[in-house]
């Protein structure tokens, strides 16, 4: 049926896969989208623009928190997230193994900045310097020993293991410090929310869990996504051969559809995103500032964001819905 679909429909034969203007190709990569077949200018054209996507989220991200005053680890974050989407761009442009580098190990670099800014929050200065060359250092044996091995086994292990170590660190966070039944007493002393008053207290909880609920929506929302990503990815590259059967039997522009790449490009980049948001408010919480900011994001099919409460406006944070006062 979908074949006949197609066959009905104007579309553009590919051109044969040829050189161009950056070739040689040097990277030890060179992915499923065959090279140079819509412009001289891009070895993969699809792969190449989907990083755009990067760029546009790190730009709101850079934005939000010089505006609304949002830790700088998560500027620095977000500008990293950048370095990606850029790197990644130049890569898959011109297919060279210095761009390569340039997208895979800054992949690692904010990957070990997100690590720090998780494991050293209300941790001593000694522990956090510590911390800090731990992660450098880490950081640069993956560095030198990636050049070494020229593996791309190897780096996306080393990323796979860093995101998940991250990840799970920051739920175990959340939970133990907003759950109420999981917060220890020297945290609950510590909250400057008025609880003296047993109805107040049930209140502020029961404030605590619907916010709880949907930063859980947030987490799955991201993580099923950044997964379903990396899935597409998985499929792209073991089914290869059929895919490029495909995408020529279908022509341009319909066969950019089965660009199994750059679909993990949008997909993890929008993973992405929704994490160093939900580690934006969830650092928030445990600075007990959650009453100065509030979450906006009214659907799912809009990306969120962390802003500064205004007197004009009123978000009800366990919904992410903006109420005019």
């Amino acid at each position: 049926m979908a074949a006949s679909f197609f066959a009905r429909v104007p579309s553009i034969p590919y051109p044969p896969e040829q050189g161009g203007r950056w070739s040689p190709v040097t990277s030890t990569l060179d992915w499923c989208e065959e090279n140079y077949v819509v412009t001289q200018y891009a070895a993969e054209i699809v792969n190449t623009l989907t990083n755009l996507l990067f760029m546009y989220l790190a730009a709101k991200g850079i934005r939000s928190c010089l505006k609304h005053g949002h830790d700088t680890v998560f500027l620095v974050a977000f500008i990293g997230y950048l370095l990606v989407g850029t790197g990644s761009f130049l890569f898959h442009a011109t297919l060279k193994y210095p761009m390569q580098l340039v997208d895979e190990l800054s992949m690692i670099y904010t990957t070990c900045l997100m690590n720090y800014a998780t494991f050293s929050y209300g941790k001593s200065r000694l522990y956090s310097t510590l911390l800090a060359v731990g992660l450098i250092s880490l950081a640069v044996f993956i560095t030198g020993y990636y050049h070494y091995l020229q593996d791309p086994d190897f780096h996306q292990n080393a990323y796979a293991i860093l995101t998940a170590i991250v990840l799970l660190r920051a739920m175990y966070v959340m939970e133990v410090n907003i759950r109420p039944k999981f917060r220890s007493k020297e945290r609950e002393a510590a909250d400057p929310r008025p609880h003296g008053d047993a109805a107040v207290k049930a209140r502020e909880d029961q404030k605590d869990l619907k916010t709880l609920g949907l930063m859980w929506k947030m987490i799955t929302f991201g993580l099923s996504i950044f997964l379903g990503g990396f899935l597409v990815w998985h499929l792209d590259n073991e089914h290869c051969s059929k895919l490029i059967k495909w995408r020529r039997a279908i022509g341009l522009p319909w066969g950019f559809a089965l660009e199994g790449h750059g679909w993990w490009h949008l997909m993890t980049g929008t993973g992405a995103y929704f994490y160093i948001v939900w580690g934006i408010w969830l650092r928030h919480y445990l600075n007990y500032r959650q009453d100065e900011f509030e979450l906006v994001w009214p659907n799912f099919w809009t990306v969120p964001d962390v802003v500064r409460k205004t007197t004009s406006t009123h978000v009800d944070s366990a919904r992410g819905v903006k109420k005019e006062l």
